[in-house]
């Protein structure tokens, strides 16, 4: 029985290597890798390193010069999503299978990791995604509109200031 215990700690040592260098190997890949991912209008593109961390922000063919402030924000977190959600796919491909790899005898519930509770809604199908309704577009109308409301009051008010005088 002796050699029978032997093989199987040979074996378990054979799959931790194997495993060990698996893991290297993502490692080595992850190291580098990054997504890019443009906004719905193409106006904003954004990169994200392995972690999700922002890489790169550009504005593309000047399309900021005419957005909104608020037009322009949904534009970048809109992209900077989809570039991480791209890269949270990635990274669940290239570990699940080093994940599911957990040598048998009643570790089966090792066996599956749960990802969504790690990554969150970034792995959900974009098309799955709520789509702005009328009622939330209504609400970013009246947001722009504060906002030019304001300056358009403090405008009012220095040209007021100036022709009283003050």
């Amino acid at each position: 029985m002796d050699g029978s215990l032997e093989d199987r700690v040979a074996q378990a040592m054979a799959h931790l290597k194997a495993t060990e260098e698996a893991v290297a190997k993502v490692e080595g890949e992850l190291s580098q890798a990054s997504e890019t991912a443009r906004s719905a209008d193409r106006s904003v593109q954004v990169t994200v390193g392995a972690k999700g961390e922002l890489a790169g922000l550009e504005f593309l063919g000047g399309m900021y010069k005419n957005m909104t402030a608020a037009q322009l924000s949904a534009a970048v977190l809109e992209a900077t999503n989809k570039a991480r959600a791209e890269m949270a796919r990635r990274v669940v491909g290239m570990l699940d299978p080093i994940a599911r790899k957990v040598p048998g005898g009643g570790m089966s519930e090792r066996r599956n990791v749960d990802w969504d509770k790690i990554f969150g809604s970034m792995l959900s199908d974009p098309s799955d995604a709520p789509k702005p309704t009328a009622m939330s577009r209504l609400r970013d109308e009246i947001h722009d509109d504060d906002e030019e409301s304001g300056t358009a009051s403090a405008e009012h008010g220095a040209v007021a200031r100036k022709r009283a005088g003050a």
